[in-house]
């Protein structure tokens, strides 16, 4: 009576086989338990705790020792597969410098950058991060902003230009007038980007999860059926020899096949990889389900000024109606645009400058969105913007204002047309190779949506091989243009956009993407992806990272439940041991860990 229980536990008088037991099941317990509580009954510690539980029962000591050690050697590369993809995101941007130094007179302070605040001075010495965003003062100064934008050559940049935090001063000393606090920083809101990146899964990750919680507790349930059905049916059939040993070490194979280890870890590690991937080359992703939209993008709107074009704009020109003088007409304008940030009004309030006009304090001003500006100053009512505004409040203007394929900025002043200013904007350099990168990836429909006048757009896109320009548009007009793509179910619309009167449209399209170094806070908060180094040619470089973690992502899957099933066959019909099945459990993860990695490259 005794030697049966003895045949089945033999771990207790062994002294071989006893240190395994009491290493690998004595200790682990707790931690099982643990894990249990913690989650549910039936999960993959369940699995592994049953089968392991079950070889030594059957006596296979080795086999079950074997599939606990290769199970945390599994566990553990999972582990430090993870470690190292957050790892490398989080040295990757978390690169803000523990101390900055105050300027103040003669005297020099280091305190924490938290600890300064606005309108502070501070030095920074060749070889050290940028604490704090802020303005250049000296006249020029080389920087790396690699951390930023993952571009390796430096950037120069001038005086009165935006210096951000993060970049490596790498010529000379620099002071900078700081103009944001520490946590509202370009690098503050970059890392908080991507941190809430991990928490906005991709489709596959959360499909994944939820067959997990459903796939264990069913595979649980086979694996009892397995040893029961033979029985019942050796009781219908005689014949049948029914050995239970037999039925239950089938099951245990069975048990640590269905592990869904490979698939759990594997295909939230590809995401990972894919935003670090992006991360690197500037691109910020703010989820792996955005990864995953974008890769379905057939249709990208680019807007124009500061997306397509550089931004930077020069006056070329100030015409002025009789009895105005240049200087006048330059003073009422500045007047109104110098508290706007909008490329064009900061190139009016430079050229105010250069020229020695003071512009006068507005007693108000107020914004008419895709018109203009409407100033009260001096007890005069001013009207600042392009020829809509001033048709809005029916004020006439010559045929020559309006006709021009430059941009221009239309002045009147108590109900009379006062002149007008041209100014130029120039394509960035890799716009057209950011369209023939587009068509190279099979996205042929491009357009331009864009507030400025039509024969400007129209330009524009025949220099960089775009056949669809839409001008003359308001914020509602971008709104209409992309409702009207999205009325056509096949169309997968990513825009691609960096003011404050594109955030509609970001918002509206399938995939919203801000131009993050020029781009305004309210364009960047609504963006599904950010483009730190405003280069409308990673749009494509977005498209690529997304197709390539959807391709490794799905390999994986196919690739876990390939082996997985036809071990799963081979051990069902008793042609398959525990080794077979520790490989299509471990080495299978392993592997596919391995090819998600493969994205970080």
């Amino acid at each position: 009576m005794i030697s049966p229980v003895l045949r089945h536990f033999p771990p207790l008088c062994n002294p071989v086989a006893f240190p395994f037991r009491y290493l690998c099941i004595g200790n682990q317990t707790k931690t099982y338990m643990k894990k249990i509580k913690l989650s549910s009954v039936f999960n993959e510690y369940t699995l592994m705790g049953t089968a392991v539980i079950g070889a030594f029962y059957l006596g296979e000591y080795w086999e079950g020792v074997t599939v606990i050690l290769f199970y945390f050697i599994g566990e553990w590369f999972q582990h430090k597969a993870v470690h190292r993809a957050r790892h490398n995101i989080q040295s990757l941007l978390d690169v803000r410098p523990e101390t900055a130094t105050v300027v103040q007179g003669d005297a020099r302070q280091t305190v924490s950058p938290a600890q300064v605040q606005p309108g502070s001075i501070i030095e920074v010495k060749a070889g050290e991060r940028v604490p704090l965003d802020g303005i250049l003062l000296e006249e020029a100064a080389s920087f790396n902003t690699s951390a930023l934008t993952g571009e390796s050559v430096p950037r120069t940049i001038r005086q009165q230009e935006e210096v951000l935090a993060g970049m490596i001063v790498t010529d000379k000393v620099v002071t900078i007038q700081v103009t944001k606090p520490f946590d509202q920083s370009a690098l503050a809101r970059i890392l908080a980007l991507v941190q809430d990146a991990a928490e906005r899964k991709a489709p596959a990750e959360v499909f994944i999860r939820r067959f997990a919680a459903v796939y264990t507790p069913v595979v649980t349930g086979l694996a009892a059926l397995m040893v029961l059905l033979p029985y019942f049916y050796g009781l219908m059939r005689p014949e049948f020899i029914y050995v239970f040993d037999d039925w239950f070490y089938r099951a245990l194979v069975f048990l640590v096949i269905s592990c869904p280890c490979a698939l759990v870890v594997s295909i939230p590690l590809g995401y990972f990889g894919g935003i670090g991937a992006a991360s690197r080359r500037g691109i910020l992703f703010k989820g792996g389900n955005y990864l995953d939209a974008i890769t379905k993008i057939n249709t990208v709107v680019f807007d124009k000024t500061g997306t397509l074009t550089k931004g930077v704009f020069e006056v070329q020109s100030v015409s002025t109606r009789q009895g105005v003088t240049s200087e006048e007409l330059l003073r009422l304008v500045a007047s109104a645009e110098r508290y706007s940030n909008h490329p064009i009004a900061q190139a009016i309030t430079a050229y105010a400058k250069q020229q020695q006009t003071a512009p006068d304090l507005p007693l108000k001003v107020t914004e008419i969105a895709g018109h203009g500006l409407k100033a009260v100053m001096d007890g005069m009512e001013a009207y600042v913007g392009n020829t809509r505004l001033l048709e809005k409040y029916g004020i006439g203007f010559p045929a020559e204002a309006a006709s021009t394929t430059e941009t221009t900025i239309l002045c009147a002043a108590n109900g009379t047309y006062m002149g007008h200013i041209t100014l130029a904007d120039t394509p960035k350099e890799d716009a057209a190779r950011a369209v023939g990168e587009l068509k190279d990836l099979n996205i042929h429909n491009i357009q331009i949506l864009s507030g400025d006048k039509q024969a400007i757009v129209s330009k524009l896109a025949q220099q960089i091989g775009i056949t669809q320009a839409y001008g003359d548009l308001l914020p509602q007009g971008k709104v209409d243009r992309i409702e009207l793509l999205k009325a056509n179910p096949e169309n997968r619309i990513a825009f691609v956009g960096d003011g404050i009167n594109d955030t509609p449209v970001l918002a509206l399209s399938d995939v919203g993407i801000a131009m993050g170094g020029l781009g305004s806070d309210a364009a960047i908060e609504t963006a599904d992806v950010v483009i730190q180094t405003d280069q409308p040619s990673k749009v494509a470089e977005a498209v690529r990272v997304g197709r390539l973690t959807h391709r490794i992502v799905w390999q994986n899957i196919s690739m876990a439940f390939g082996i997985k099933l036809l071990v799963l066959l081979l051990g069902a019909g008793g042609m398959a041991t525990l080794w077979e099945a520790i490989f299509a459990d471990v080495g299978v993860a392993l592997l596919a860990i391995c090819n998600a990695v493969r994205i970080q490259k």
